[in-house]
This record gives structure tokens, C-alpha cells and sequence, in this order.
């Protein structure tokens, strides 16, 4: 059963964003469970898919009744992983406006992977990081570190959006400093629009994820954009003045005028994004700052079980 889309103007109403990403995950649980296409059990953090083959003797029976699917009780040792959240910070993040921009949304579906992970009895850290890293956590599985989290992601949705003097984003140089900062193979979750000031950039940033993977770790991107301006440049035909929120470089000019230029060069950025990705086994998910936020906790929970 598909979810409707979260009102991010309601969400400021949320003092306690702890309780939010509960409802959240709650709200995504119940919907899988309503869904005819079962990807995952009732209990999805103490169970796993039976392997042809293995033993029988961890089978889950209840869940065979309910669920005519066969899965193993899994066990402590089992569910050990550890992940890092990088979240972009930059400047760029707190477009389009403040309440509905992309940095409120990738707190909460930070803050909802996060508890996930406490169910699934994983261990967390967060990064987070504009042209260096701000703030970084330990990595860790208890519940008053996923307490202390979410007190940082709440305190990071009420902070007020940068001056164009704090700087850029320099995605490239986090993920390199991280890929040598971690000592075991991890999953490496990524909310982030990826926007450089260059062509350089990217190239940067793809070499980057390249080496999160020669480290033998796990890489989810998601690509977080407002897709009707950022991708589709859909703005009213009247004269605008666009600024630059990370240089604050200004330009005046009429949509009409570079739209469809606009839309393919996007179009040729995204698309060599999500080729490489691919061709570095990364998970490349696009995002709409306007979709459910379903489509992420799902490719989070896909991607972990890939893990395994």
C-alpha cells in the first residue's frame, strides 16, 4: 500500500524528532506488511530468508504460518553491521526554502535509517559535512547513542541556512578522509545533491566513491534534488534573478531563455552519475524531496540485506 507523501510543513510542528522518525518507521513497517509484494517479515530485525540447504533447525514456524515464506531466527552475531551516514550540510541542502528544502527531508530519512538500524541492532555514526566535516560521531549500536543522533539531526533542522561565505560543498574531500578514516567494511549511506562548482568536481567525487568501494565497503547514494526546479527547471515564465547559494553569484534572466539547455545538461550529469555508480556497484538512487519517504527506507533495507 503506497504511503502519501509527508507534509514537511507539518513536520516543524515536531518538537521531537525521536518520536517522528518512530512514526515514520512505524508507518513504513505496517505498509510492507499491507503490501502483496512481501519483501521482508513481520519481524525483519531478528529473522532472515532460509538458504536452501541449511539447516532446519533455526525455522521460524510461526512466521512459516503466517507468512507461507521460510525464514531462520537470526542471532546476535549476525546483525553486527555498521554504518556511517554522511549528510551534506552545504549551503546548496537548504534549497528550495526553508521547511520544505533538501536538508529537512535527508534529516528525516537519516533519522528514520537510524532507527532501523536500533531494531535491526546495528551499529550507527553520523558524518556530517559541508567543504569539510563538521561534526562526527563514534559508531555505535546502544540506545542513548541513537538518542544522541537524533538530538543532532533536531538541532540541525533548526539551524538557519548559511551565507554564501561559509563555503561550498566538497564531497570528494569528506569521502576520501572517511574512506581511510574507517577500519572495518561498512555500509556507507550518502544523502547528499552532489552539486560541485565544476566539471573537476564530479570528477572528484566520483573518484572518491571509487575508493569507498576499494576499501571493501558498502556504498548507498541517494541523490536528494527538488526534481520540478533543480532537474525540470520549472519556474513561471517571468524574469527571475538566480542566485548562486553557495558562491552567491547572481544572474538575471527569463526561464524560456535556458531551459531546455538547462534540462540536458542535468540530464548528462545525472545520467553519467548513475552510469558510474553502477560501474562501481554503488547504489545510485535519485530522490525527490516531494516523494514519500518510503522509496528511501526501502532502498536502505534492499541494499543491507545485500550486505549479508
Amino acid at each position: 500500500m503506497p504511503s502519501q507523501p509527508l507534509d514537511l510543513a507539518a513536520v516543524r510542528s515536531f518538537e521531537n524528532l525521536e518520536f517522528l522518525a518512530r512514526q515514520l518507521v512505524d508507518g513504513f513497517i505496517t505498509g510492507l506488511h499491507q503490501s502483496p509484494y512481501h519483501g521482508f517479515s513481520v519481524e525483519f530485525s531478528e529473522h532472515r530468508l532460509y538458504n536452501p540447504g541449511e539447516s532446519t533447525r533455526h525455522l521460524d514456524w510461526k512466521v512459516l504460518a503466517r507468512t507461507d515464506k521460510l525464514f531462520v531466527k537470526r542471532y546476535e552475531e549476525e546483525t553486527n553491521l555498521r554504518c556511517h551516514l554522511l549528510l551534506d550540510v552545504s549551503p546548496s541542502m537548504y534549497y528550495p526554502r526553508p521547511g520544505f528544502d533538501k536538508l529537512h527531508f535527508s534529516i528525516l530519512c537519516a533519522a528514520a535509517i537510524t532507527t532501523l538500524l536500533q531494531k535491526q541492532r546495528d551499529a550507527v555514526g553520523l558524518v556530517t559535512f559541508s567543504d569539510k566535516i563538521e561534526a562526527q560521531t563514534p559508531v555505535r549500536s546502544t540506545s542513548t547513542h541513537r538518542h544522541t543522533l537524533l538530538l543532532q539531526m533536531q538541532q540541525l533542522m533548526e539551524r538557519t541556512a548559511p551565507s554564501t561565505e561559509h563555503g561550498g560543498t566538497d564531497v570528494a574531500g569528506v569521502i576520501h578522509q572517511i574512506a581511510q578514516q574507517i577500519p572495518k567494511r561498512s555500509l556507507v549511506v550518502i544523502f547528499s545533491d552532489m552539486l560541485g562548482r565544476s566539471q573537476q568536481d564530479q570528477t572528484d567525487t566520483l573518484a572518491a566513491l571509487q575508493h569507498l568501494k576499494h576499501q571493501h565497503h558498502e556504498v548507498l547514494l541517494f541523490h536528494v534534488m527538488d526534481r520540478a526546479t533543480e532537474a525540470e527547471f520549472d519556474f513561471a515564465e517571468r524574469p527571475y534573478v538566480f542566485e548562486d547559494v553557495e558562491t552567491g553569484q547572481r544572474i538575471k534572466l527569463s526561464p524560456a531563455q535556458v531551459r531546455e539547455q538547462y534540462r540536458a545538461a542535468m540530464q548528462q550529469y545525472t545520467q553519467e552519475l548513475a552510469l558510474r555508480c553502477g560501474q562501481y556497484k554503488i547504489d545510485f538512487v535519485p530522490v525527490d524531496t516531494q516523494e514519500p519517504f518510503d522509496k528511501v527506507l526501502h532502498a536502505y533495507l534492499v541494499k543491507r540485506g545485500k550486505v549479508r
